[in-house]
């Protein structure tokens, strides 16, 4: 890419979006384009079609997604399949019609089977059946990652797909319903310190900053109390779902962000295939560290790093979700990108951004 080519980020204040953005400025890149949901609308197919034939860029990050944890998976089955399917449709679309050098599409490992064999390579895809708590989500990425090697097999595009682990990081959702599981750990150990410690100032900051079911700072301690209770945030000890068994990989967003930009800066669709493969398929890439940890060592880490010293229980008639889900990430490695930032220095790293945002 050339540093003053048009690079569009779809999605550029989510948690990728916002950390590629940030990456390609820190690189030297100078002519960055975005849009926030009010300005650009992706689920509508003109208003895409009028932002691509104004704005002609040169190059095309797709982060933006309809995203959310295992919680928003089980409730909003529709939306997860349909919003995604859209985005990508009209995101991938009006990049074909416009003549795009290079997009990148940012899918997610929740594509493989359930049972697929651990560590996941990319040919396990489609070799069994999904997770049915996200198969809407899943099925969605799928086909965004078909339609990207369709192009390049039919029209000889450069569409590359990757499938990043388990993102944490600034700019991370932190709705108690919608967000993934680190974060949600992350506000509901702070939330239960806080209260444990009677820190009522900090939570009305708190909430007042991200409401939870329209409770914000200025309600009542009964309100605030029951709805902190109703996520299993308690004065003595937290609640979290599952049985804390299922073993998951975390990446940190900006390092995610500069494996993104460097596959745009030094990988072609050429070379995530052999040459002498009858058939063309499995072209994405991992992204990922090729580490894991359950959930309750993380929950542990979290604890230890927000200095929470009440009880830590767990829901087993709550759904754990995939047992484990972890990447191999040789082929990115042989393209020459490793991760630095382990889950340890991450999580203490993504506490003190999140306290950053209450001062």
């Amino acid at each position: 890419m050339e540093k003053n080519a048009k690079i569009y980020v779809a999605g550029h204040h989510g948690l990728v979006g916002s950390a590629i953005w940030k990456n390609l400025q820190e690189k030297g890149y100078n002519n960055l384009v975005g849009r926030t949901h009010k300005e650009l609308d992706l689920l509508d197919s003109i208003a895409v079609r009028h932002f691509f034939d104004e704005e002609q860029p040169e190059y095309v990050f797709l982060a933006a997604a309809f995203v959310g944890g295992i919680m928003a998976n089980s409730i909003y089955r529709a939306d997860f399949i349909y919003k995604n399917l859209q985005i990508q449709q009209n995101v991938i679309g009006e990049s074909f019609r416009h003549g795009v050098k290079k997009l990148l599409f940012l899918g997610s490992t929740c594509i493989y089977p359930r049972d697929a064999e651990q560590p996941m390579k990319e040919d396990v895809l489609l070799t069994s059946p999904l997770e049915y708590t996200n198969e809407p989500y899943a099925i969605a990425k799928i086909a965004g990652l078909k339609m990207c090697e369709s192009f390049n097999l039919q029209y000889g595009t450069n569409y590359i797909a990757v499938m990043p682990t388990n993102l944490y990081g600034p700019n991370d959702n932190f709705d108690l319903e919608r967000s993934h599981v680190l974060p949600a750990m992350i506000r509901k150990i702070h939330l239960a310190h806080c209260l444990k410690n009677e820190y009522w100032e900090i939570i009305r900051k708190d909430l007042n900053l991200r409401p939870i079911e329209g409770i914000d700072g200025t309600s009542s301690k009964e309100d605030i109390l029951n709805i902190l209770q109703k996520y299993g945030i308690c004065e003595t000890e937290i609640t979290l779902w599952g049985t804390g068994t299922p073993l998951r990989e975390f990446l940190w967003s900006e390092e995610m962000a500069d494996a993104s930009v460097f596959v745009m800066e030094h990988v072609d669709f050429k070379d995530t295939y052999k040459e002498d493969e009858r058939d063309i398929r499995n072209c994405h890439i991992n992204i990922g560290t090729g580490k894991e940890i359950t959930i309750r060592q993380l929950a542990d880490l979290i604890i230890k790093t927000i200095g929470y010293n009440g009880t830590l229980t767990f829901d087993n008639s709550k759904p754990d979700g995939t047992m484990r889900k972890l990447t191999d990430p040789s082929k990115l490695h042989a393209l020459g990108w490793h991760h630095k930032i382990d889950i340890e220095e991450g999580v203490n790293k993504m506490y003190k951004w999140y306290l950053g945002q209450l001062s």
